[in-house]
């Protein structure tokens, strides 16, 4: 009884939109105004208050993923009106926020890779797009496909270094090696590509060798920090720096500026937070083990530390929105297959992860930035003005 006499206090400042509650002892409130309910959540049994206290994320995404809370309506429109509204179970004062206690060594850091990015290319073929990319799309177009704005992306990041022909790039954390092959295809870049999947190293080299780019690229399995083909002109990371960790980012920016040439450019693009650094720790038990999204001001200061200069920044928290959105959608058209591969469990799994980040994202809560960095007075070999990014 005192249990969800709680659940009830917490979740009456939840809401910013209707909301119809169904709880398991039989009663249903409705929060968020009057009206038709937009969204209906429904508890088939009760949770324990002992447990949503100490993990509000963990108790909540178990709960939803063993099928003892249900939802009807967008999940990621509840989240994000979580995000917005003070006292919410995502922002009441009163719940500890347990912070999982991570190791970022490379042996640790080549497992929690395995045990995300090497699933299995069959499910991740169902929601990506051709590129199998991985990471926030760019949208030039309202209308843009997923295909088409993921190819934005590449280009966006590959203008900013105002490449030249022949010279050399290294992309850290290569994923599925669109970024690297591009640039070796279409900008006639010398290209290594560096990442810890075995299934992501497969691929890439599978592409290598179908589009006969043997003497301009090739790929290495192993960990960032132990790369010996240094230096380069050029340096590209997407999606990288969440990984490593809150004690190895020093480290991180360290390396880029070990491994660019004088007066290089590099352009490194991921989550950050304009709140200060974070973890999640249903995140971390399920989806991204070791994941930490660092704070801006924590970066830039890594950034200076390590002798790098920032020269150009670029939030598109609006266009990972958007990406996550597109995935969702795509997972969910593929439900009936991705269950018969993954079981239900997993699938509702996952259809949580992407629209409880679509709403964070949504809910300024996190954000995703490109920060162009030059080793050497900022803009070095930089042309004055940014019309040569577009």
């Amino acid at each position: 009884m005192l249990d969800s006499m709680v659940f009830k206090s917490i979740l009456s400042h939840s809401f910013d939109f209707p909301v119809k509650v169904n709880y398991a002892d039989g009663t249903t409130k409705q929060y968020g105004g009057n009206g038709i309910p937009e969204a209906i959540i429904t508890f088939h049994d009760n949770i324990p208050i002992k447990k949503l206290i100490k993990s509000p994320s963990i108790c909540l995404g178990e709960a939803y993923m063993n099928g003892i809370i249900d939802i009807k309506g967008s999940i990621q429109k509840i989240i994000a009106s979580a995000y917005r509204s003070e006292g919410s179970f995502l922002r009441n004062a009163h719940i500890k926020k347990y912070h999982p206690h991570q190791n970022h060594s490379e042996k640790k850091n080549q497992a929690d890779i395995h045990s995300h990015y090497d699933i299995g290319d069959d499910f991740y073929k169902l929601w990506l797009d051709k590129t199998m990319t991985y990471s926030c799309a760019y949208f030039e177009n309202a209308n843009d496909s997923l295909y088409q704005a993921q190819m934005n992306k590449i280009h966006h990041i590959l203008k900013k270094l105002n490449p030249k022909p022949n010279k050399t790039l290294l992309d850290i954390g290569c994923g599925w090696g669109t970024l690297m092959l591009t640039a070796a295809q279409e900008y006639n870049l010398n290209v290594t590509g560096i990442t810890l999947s075995e299934k992501q190293f497969n691929y890439v080299n599978n592409q290598i060798q179908k589009l006969g780019l043997q003497d301009k690229a090739k790929v290495i399995l192993e960990d960032y920090r132990e790369l010996k083909h240094a230096p380069f002109d050029y340096i590209t990371s997407v999606g990288m720096f969440e990984h490593v960790g809150h004690k190895e980012l020093p480290n991180y920016f360290k390396i880029i500026d070990k491994y660019l040439k004088n007066n290089g450019v590099a352009v490194i693009h991921g989550i950050t937070r304009q709140q200060g650094g974070a973890s999640n720790a249903w995140l971390d038990k399920y989806i991204f083990p070791g994941g930490y999204i660092p704070g801006l001001v924590e970066n830039v200061t890594d950034i200076v530390k390590s002798r790098l200069q920032l020269s150009d920044l670029e939030s598109l928290r609006r266009h990972y929105q958007h990406t996550l959105e597109i995935w969702d959608k795509n997972f969910n058209e593929h439900r009936t297959e991705i269950i018969k591969l993954m079981g239900e469990r997993f699938t509702r799994m996952w259809d949580l992860y992407l629209q409880a980040c679509a709403a964070s994202f949504e809910a300024g809560n996190i954000d995703v930035m490109q920060f162009q960095l030059t080793k050497g007075p900022s803009g070095i070999n930089l042309p004055m003005t940014r019309e040569y990014m577009n």
